[in-house]
């Protein structure tokens, strides 16, 4: 069993592979400690697969997971870390601009007594006003309303003690949350600065799109921190306040037409009624909401074994070979 496991996400990574597993082969062999490298094909387009091949041939530590299709970075990693048998995981990506040699220093503050040890790239290389500000303030909210406070969650390359990870169970864009989950679950966390290299070769594969999907993927996890367990509570109290105004709308819409109130005489006119029928079907609709998310968490916490992957082939893992 190897100590660590080093996992990659690749998805149209051809010209980058060769050099990345250079340096790679090169940290691991000054890190004195048995590792193997995972590799997960997320349905490349270009020649990435046939690449892997090539590596895994030559170098018995390397294992190949092909998924069936582009699922996006956070199933790459539910990947990654279902294949890894080490006792610590590290995720980094693959396209050349995090630096393998950074990994050792990682496992040197693990060693301080950490479960978490999350990279911060200091001095990033990337475009000021569309990938750094947004960055800053992104990583500023997360660490707000997940109550870990790191000045980088965007920064793929981690190292997580297997236990660590043990009930994390990755869907969305939530594998960027992943020391939020653990912290939850008791872990240590700590960060250290990362180098961060400019990228060379290839594409960038962020967009505006990834931006508005972290976003939702923010209010998701406010929700889970404040109401995980319970969310009738949350719907439940909504629901309560719409009631509330709807029966304080019906009576007051009840005293114009009874009391005879001057400007109001007329019950047709005021539109109290149609508000009161409307929050009552509102508050009706919250409570039932609440209702549906408390039986999805629970059928969520009773089927953690379905994966949000398929896979096509694996390479390199001999017995372990599906």
């Amino acid at each position: 069993m190897p100590e660590v496991s080093v996992f990659l996400p690749v998805y149209n990574e051809e010209p980058n592979l060769l050099p990345l597993h250079a340096k790679l082969d090169e940290a691991l062999k000054a890190l004195g400690r048995s590792a193997e490298i995972i590799y997960v094909d997320d349905g490349s387009s270009d020649g990435s697969l046939s690449v892997l091949r090539q590596i895994a041939r030559r170098d018995d530590r390397v294992r190949v997971v092909a998924l069936k299709r582009n699922y996006g970075q956070t199933a790459a990693m539910a990947a990654g870390i279902d294949a890894a048998e080490g006792d610590v995981l590290i995720p980094m990506d693959a396209d050349l601009q995090n630096d393998p040699a950074d990994i050792i220093r990682l496992l040197n503050k693990m060693d301080e007594g950490y479960d978490v040890v999350s990279g911060w790239r200091k001095n990033r290389q990337d475009t000021l006003v569309t990938r750094k500000i947004p960055s800053m303030i992104a990583n500023r909210l997360i660490s707000w309303i997940g109550g870990v406070p790191l000045h980088d969650y965007g920064c793929s390359l981690k190292a997580y003690r297997r236990e660590s990870l043990e009930d994390v169970k990755l869907y969305g864009e939530m594998h960027r949350f992943i020391p939020i989950y653990a912290a939850w679950a008791g872990a240590r966390v700590t960060e250290i600065p990362v180098a961060h290299h400019p990228r060379t070769m290839g594409q960038s594969k962020y967009g505006l799109s990834r931006t508005i999907k972290v976003i939702f993927d923010l209010v998701t996890i406010k929700f889970m921190a404040s109401y995980q367990t319970k969310p009738l509570y949350l719907f439940g109290f909504a629901g309560l306040l719409t009631f509330g105004v709807s029966l304080l709308s019906a009576l007051l819409a009840c005293l114009m037409k009874f009391a005879d109130w001057p400007h109001h005489a007329d019950f047709i006119q005021t539109p109290l009624p149609v508000m009161a029928m409307v929050m009552l079907v509102l508050g009706i609709q919250l409570f039932l909401m609440g209702l549906l998310a408390e039986m999805l968490v629970r059928t969520y916490h009773e089927s953690q074994s379905k994966r949000i992957y398929a896979v096509r082939e694996r390479i390199g893992f001999g017995s372990r070979e599906s």
